[in-house]
């Protein structure tokens, strides 16, 4: 008896799930179609009208003659300090910028300090008072770790001043 009583009852609680069962789908029918889709429609893509650069003729603010005029005008001024840096004979290594030279060793000679850069896979030997970077560098100081040097940039308001910069010692795996 045991045995027939619990699949009876089994039966009779799954036979109640499914009524409630019928009424759900039932209901879910009922707001399906109840349902109101509210897609907007796409817009058909606007045509492309090309249009013509008319400035190309104008002046280029960003041109090397433009800003070598500007720089002869500012040392041109009495108190600047380009006056001195114009004036003078470009050195061979003011053509490459600062981050593209290494320091890769010093040495002392007849009690002077010189400093082995490479740049572009060629060595060179500085000393104080020579010049190198592209923004008017000179080099101040030589240590054993690092070489020093004084700088004329602009700063945000146009105005021309001395930075100090310096190039450390690179290591061996560099």
């Amino acid at each position: 008896m045991k045995r027939l009583l619990i699949p009876l009852a089994v039966l009779m609680s799954l036979s109640g799930c499914g009524s409630d069962m019928d009424e759900l789908r039932q209901w879910m029918e009922q707001e399906r179609k109840d349902a109101k889709t509210t897609v907007t429609p796409l817009l058909p893509p606007k045509k492309f009208l090309p249009q013509p650069y008319e400035s190309a003729a104008g002046v280029d603010p960003y041109s090397p003659q433009k800003l070598s005029v500007a720089i002869k005008q500012e040392a041109a001024q009495p108190n600047s300090l380009l006056t001195a840096e114009i004036s003078r004979r470009k050195e061979p290594l003011e053509a490459y910028p600062l981050d593209g030279m290494a320091m890769v060793g010093s040495l002392t000679r007849e009690g002077r300090r010189y400093a082995l850069l490479r740049v572009d896979n060629l060595l060179y030997q500085v000393k104080a008072g020579d010049y190198l970077g592209q923004n008017f560098g000179r080099i101040t100081k030589i240590s054993e770790t690092e070489i020093t040097l004084r700088e004329v940039v602009q700063d945000a308001a146009g105005e021309w001043i001395e930075r100090t910069s310096t190039l450390q010692l690179q290591e061996k795996g560099r």
